[in-house]
């Protein structure tokens, strides 16, 4: 084998490395997307008045439908952020810029979709003690949620790859 048939062999190799290692990622995101806002839905709950006026089961099918909801976000947000900027090489390539724009419309989405469900459809309120944005309204607690769990996942998911393993 030449030098340069070397070269491109390992190139290639390097190509499947990087395009086999998506799929690790992708798992290990959704693992922590999926217990994070699990246990952040159950933190936050005395945010909300279900806290108060909900049954024992009405608060545990909230949090599990909320988590349910949350996975769903981070992934069309991922995918998104895939369609949008990545490479056939990531996660080794664009990884951050993937990641910083699905936070931002898992972020974009929490945004919206707060104040619909609560100052449109009223399908759940806040209680007193909930921080709020000005002027819109959001409770921060769900915001800190779409930064602190989706940086944390995306931190998670990548170690392996980073290290090169």
């Amino acid at each position: 084998m030449t030098g340069s048939q070397a070269e491109v062999g390992g190139s290639a190799a390097q190509r499947v490395g990087a395009s086999s290692a998506w799929f690790p990622v992708l798992r290990r995101y959704l693992a922590v997307i999926a217990v994070g806002n699990l246990a952040w839905e159950f933190v936050q709950l005395p945010l909300y008045t279900i806290w108060h006026d909900g049954t024992p089961r009405e608060i545990a099918f909230a949090a599990l439908h909320c988590t349910g909801g949350d996975v769903l976000i981070a992934g069309a947000a991922l995918l998104g952020a895939l369609l949008v900027a990545g490479t056939g090489e990531w996660p080794r390539d664009r990884f951050a810029t993937v990641a910083v724009l699905a936070m931002l419309g898992g972020l974009g989405y929490t945004v919206f979709s707060e104040w619909l469900n609560t100052e449109i459809r009223a399908s759940w309120a806040y209680t007193e003690t909930m921080p709020r944005l000005p002027l819109i309204g959001t409770g921060l607690a769900p915001l800190a949620q779409w930064i602190v769990v989706p940086l944390f996942a995306f931190w998670w998911a990548r170690r392996r790859v980073a290290r090169g393993g």
